[in-house]
């Protein structure tokens, strides 16, 4: 078997793979789980026996049901209406009366000893706080536990039974906190310490006020809901992201030839490879998740645009195209990978810590990572050796580089800062604007606010498309012209439920008006109560730690790849920079802020990273061949950005071009997520351009002065 033969055999394997894929990918797209905003599912309205429940009960008693209901699926959103009802939503289910049975059943909270034996239940707690204390100048953070009579007695029985020994507080079947029994306690009082942080002892804290907590629930109504987007936003979206991938496929065959054939089919391939996975690991699949497989497509592109690039270099220094292809991997290598394992890093984070739409967008783009780096670094490679054992020879078919001029951005540095702190400078002036003028750094929306939701029953079933045409318009005209309408039908009946901002009383009437009068239904059809936020206190805390935690593991990361603390500090700096920059765009804008404002956040700081590392890896490159040595920091520094500035602008078309196309074609929750996205992509660009390197060269420059001073100082000694 010659060698042109088994090449053939190798593109026809990979052709018939990829064809294998897709069609698979198809035929079972209907089984891809899909979110609330795109699928529809479940509501459930619950109501408290009590009729007064305390605030702090209708917190808990949420942050319960919100754990619980994410047992169903991670989209699961349950706000307050009124004073005393809970709503969940479930995306993607369909019977009500199952769910109602089981999340209507309290927690329940047991306190049990080394050998399973339970000593308390969550009957005998009467409350539970976080705290802190301050011992000899040692802060340290604490659970606080009051027990009711009957509970104190068995308390002081327990800890007096077990000096020494755990005592393990365990919640459905989990345990939560299994604190060290010193001695025996009395008097219905005792604190659990030390805790990591305050965070952590009100998490567990809350939980055992949930298992404690005697509020009941009873069924108020269950309705079937259709999708919020509509389902015209699937449609959109898919036909955005066919355009959008068809765009970046030519452009790719254009700039790269036959490398950009092979890029283009293992483009193909990930998609259908990437439908497979999202089946099999049943991820639930919304916006955010959408986000999620954007900035996996763009780092899937980006690896096989730091690949060419480096062939076309090879090639352009007189080696075989045989030779080129072997180098280019081979340099490629070490930034595909620290690319992609930080931002590998930042998903696992973000899905062990996270709750909710961020677990969703953590599922997708850690699939997407991987099939990327399968397909980038083996799929492609298998395509461009088997064109070279056909015969594809010729250097023109990959592209020669030509020398690359070296542009002096060291030089323009101080502008280059100058700019970017003008724009964040002017972002945190108009969230103070904003907050003087509307009490709010951001206009925020239903997910974070919560509002008004509005149930009408027309007398003839109406299409969404009816919906947005001819009711929303109504409600636009009766907030003065609020955009955050989100309409969704019940399902076998003629109801619509369409939340809005919070109305006043004013609204309402001439709200109700303006219905009866179109439509000719009476007011008692129209029914309008205040909900909450349905992104609650803590699943914002949840988000803020996980992205915290990410950002901490990330400069861990690079500091230990760079062995220099200055590379890792600079990356997380490019990377603050670029989500001001797209802070101040909300804030100048007005832009809505919702749940999808995390994952256009978590977005920005995987694509910001990966974009840094590119760069950094050709600095620590030059620092290895002694370039700083043979020619200074200031040109090792400039070389390395003028090399990679081809792959940063590419990679950023290639993105954005995916990015545009679902803003072009769009619904508008789905615009108002991708433009702020846009505005992260081009920051990125320009801080792994303009700034990334720039600062660790300052930062390299401020501390061989320091060195050289130290010096001085102690050889005048």
């Amino acid at each position: 078997m010659n060698k042109k033969f088994k090449a053939t055999l190798q593109l026809l394997g990979v052709l018939i793979l990829t064809a294998a894929f897709c069609v698979l990918g198809y035929m079972n797209a209907n089984n891809i789980k899909l979110g609330l905003d795109l699928n529809g599912g479940v509501s459930i309205t619950y109501q408290t026996v009590d009729e007064n429940p305390t605030a702090e009960q209708m917190s808990d008693t949420v942050y319960k049901l919100q754990m619980k209901a994410q047992s169903y699926s991670d989209e699961a959103q349950v706000y307050k209406e009124g004073d005393n009802r809970i709503n969940i939503d479930i995306p993607g289910a369909t019977d009500a009366n199952a769910i109602l049975e089981e999340l209507g059943e309290p927690g329940t909270l047991e306190f049990a000893d080394e050998n399973g034996n339970v000593l308390l239940t969550g009957d005998d707690v009467k409350t539970a706080s976080a705290g802190m204390t301050n011992q000899n100048n040692n802060k340290e953070y604490v659970i606080e536990l009051v027990f009711n009579e009957a509970g104190a007695k068995k308390f002081e029985e327990a800890t007096k039974n077990n000096v020494g020994k755990r005592i393990y507080i365990i919640y459905n079947n989990e345990v939560i906190s299994s604190p060290n029994v010193k001695e025996a306690i009395s008097g219905g009082q005792a604190s659990i310490s030390p805790i990591e942080s305050y965070d952590e002892a009100n998490k567990i804290a809350s939980t055992i006020r949930i298992g404690a907590l005697p509020v009941k629930l009873t069924e108020l109504r269950s309705n079937v809901i259709g999708a919020t987007l509509g389902v015209e936003a699937i449609a959109s979206s898919l036909k955005a992201a066919a355009i959008g991938i068809a765009l970046v496929i030519l452009f790719m065959l254009l700039v790269y030839r036959l490398p950009g054939l092979a890029s283009s089919i293992a483009l193909v391939l990930y998609v259908g490879l990437e439908m497979v996975l999202l089946q099999a690991f049943e991820v639930t699949l919304t916006l955010p998740g959408i986000a999620g497989v954007i900035l996996s497509i763009g780092m899937a592109v980006d690896a096989n645009v730091i690949i060419f690039t480096r062939i076309k270099e090879e090639l352009g220094q007189g080696n075989s195209v045989e030779k080129a292809i072997k180098a280019g991997f081979e340099k490629a290598l070490s930034a595909i990978l620290d690319g992609n394992i930080t931002t590998l890093i930042a998903a696992a984070v973000l899905y062990l810590r996270g709750s909710g739409t961020v677990k969703s967008f953590a599922s997708t783009l850690a699939i997407g990572i991987v099939v990327s780096l399968i397909t980038a670094l083996f799929v492609t490679r298998a395509l461009l050796n088997a064109f070279l054992a056909m015969g594809a020879e010729n250097p023109a078919l990959y592209g020669i580089k030509k020398d690359t001029k070296i542009i002096d951005f060291i030089k323009f540095r101080k502008i280059a800062y100058l700019v970017s702190a003008v724009v964040i400078v002017a972002g945190f002036a108009m969230l103070w604007m904003n907050k003087k003028n509307t009490g709010y750094i951001f206009n925020y929306d239903l997910d974070f606010k919560g509002g008004s939701s509005t149930t009408i029953t027309f007398d003839k079933d109406l299409s969404m498309e009816e919906v947005d045409q001819q009711v929303i318009p109504l409600f636009r005209e009766a907030t003065g012209g609020d955009a955050s309408a989100q309409a969704a039908k019940v399902a076998g009946t003629n109801e619509v439920i369409i939340k809005t901002r919070t109305m006043s009383t004013e609204e309402r009437a001439k709200l109700y008006n303006s219905i009866q009068e179109k439509f000719s239904i009476s007011e008692d059809k129209i029914v309008t109560e205040n909900i909450s936020g349905a992104v609650s206190k803590e699943m914002k805390t949840d988000a803020v730690w996980a992205l915290t935690i990410a950002i901490f593991c990330m400069l861990i990361y690079i500091w230990v790849r760079f062995r220099d603390i200055k590379f890792a500090s600079s990356s997380v700096l490019a990377l603050a920079h670029d989500v001001l920059v797209t802070v101040t765009f909300y804030a100048a804008f007005r832009w809505a802020v919702g749940s999808n404002f995390i994952a256009c956040i978590l977005t920005i700081v995987g694509y910001s990273i990966n974009a840094t590392i590119v760069v950094f890896d050709r600095i620590r490159e030059n620092i290895q061949k002694g370039e700083v040595k043979k020619k200074g920091l200031e040109f090792a520094v400039n070389e390395a950005i003028s090399n990679t500035l081809t792959r940063s602008i590419n990679t950023s078309i290639t993105t954005f071009i995916t990015v545009f196309c679902l803003f072009l074609f769009g619904v508008s929750s789905i615009r108002d997520f991708s433009m702020p996205l846009m505005v992260g992509i081009v920051s990125g660009a320009w801080s792994s351009v303009c700034i990334a390197g720039p600062l660790w060269y300052d930062f390299v420059s401020l501390s061989k002065k320091n060195k050289e001073k130290a010096q001085a100082e102690k050889s005048k000694k």
